[in-house]
């Protein structure tokens, strides 16, 4: 998409612009009445991309993955090196701010259980090849592009849910509904946290428009505990010890079983909700609940039965997220010592 630029009027780009989130939010600024801004849809792995970016003012960069599921390396390449290229890109050109996308799984496992956690808190997480992973090393770049002059806002979504995105954009806690049980750490009650993709288009019309600066939170008020999930999604809890949880989680990544990394049960361990304080600032509030999100994305994603609020990827329990096999694996082990009594 492109629409002819003006004279002195500001131009945003939005790369990833064939992919659902891009489309979505090229339609919504398109769709602003009076004051649209000039906007270019963009590949971020176009090879003449540079050649695109002069008298743009602001890139929204959403060529990037959230499938936990994918190939790790394609996926590294395209959300690590794919950004390191756009920002250098986007500096030489000119550009004046850049819109990045993570996740609020940077924050990793908070210390001393706060609940919700302060926007401002030391982003924990390690780089560690996971998708969380890969997000980390993309605020590290947004730090660093900062320092040279360039202006960087990140928006961090908690779980994406809602919308038409599809399962591309599912992360590892929404791949834990995958499994046949809802995993939980024995003692820890797991807290979910969800963004509707209404509310985060939201916040990047916002951020696309020049508002907000540096790490920017996109979530819903509060949380559900995961009693409230297993009873909105019909699942039952598998309880384990957390010693069992993490030995299982790191035999699986041991032997290839799974390309995710046994952090994620952090989750678990260390339930995340994070407090979106300053995108209520600049005038941004959710209109969706966390209820009505996974409402919704469970009415999305039905069982091949049909049977309501449920929800099943094809292949994901075989093919992924740690959270779901760890709890494949435990159901496994029990039904086989039933057998052998």
């Amino acid at each position: 998409m492109r629409r002819r630029r003006t004279p002195g009027a500001d131009c945003v780009a939005v790369t990833g612009a064939a992919a659902p989130l891009g489309r979505a939010l090229l339609d919504r600024l398109a769709a602003r009445p009076g004051d649209a801004p000039d906007l270019v849809g963009l590949d971020a792995r176009d090879p003449l991309l540079a050649d695109h970016l002069p008298g743009v003012t602001t890139v929204v960069h959403l060529d990037v993955s959230f499938d936990a599921l994918g190939d790790p390396l394609a996926r590294t390449a395209l959300n690590v090196k794919g950004t390191a290229s756009l920002l250098e890109a986007a500096r030489v050109a000119g550009v004046r701010r850049v819109v990045l996308l993570t996740s609020v799984d940077v924050y990793g496992a908070p210390s001393g259980g706060a609940v919700p956690l302060a926007e401002d808190a030391p982003l924990l997480a390690a780089a560690d090849g996971s998708l969380t992973g890969d997000l980390i090393e993309v605020e590290r770049l947004a730090q660093h592009a900062a320092l040279t002059g360039l202006e960087v806002v990140v928006l961090r979504p908690a779980a994406v849910v809602g919308g038409q995105l599809g399962p591309a954009y599912d992360g590892s806690l929404l791949h834990s509904l995958s499994a046949a049980r809802l995993l939980a750490v024995r003692g820890v009650e797991p807290l979910w946290q969800l963004c509707h993709a209404d509310d985060l288009l939201a916040a990047l019309e916002l951020a696309a428009l020049g508002q907000g600066s540096g790490g920017l939170v996109v979530a819903c008020d509060g949380w559900l505990t995961q009693r409230e999930v297993e009873e909105l999604s019909g699942r039952r809890r598998l309880e384990l010890p957390a010693s069992v949880a993490l030995s299982t989680a790191e035999r699986l990544h041991r032997v290839g079983a799974t390309s995710g990394s046994p952090r994620e049960l952090d989750r678990l361990l260390h339930p995340l909700v994070v407090d979106a304080s300053r995108l209520r600032a600049l005038g941004w509030s959710p209109t969706w609940t966390n209820v009505e999100a996974l409402i919704a994305h469970l009415a999305n994603r039905p069982t091949p039965t049909g049977r309501t609020a449920a929800y099943t990827t094809a292949g994901a329990t075989a093919a992924g997220a740690t959270v779901a096999m760890v709890g494949t694996a435990a159901l496994v082990r029990r039904a086989r010592r039933r057998r052998g009594r």
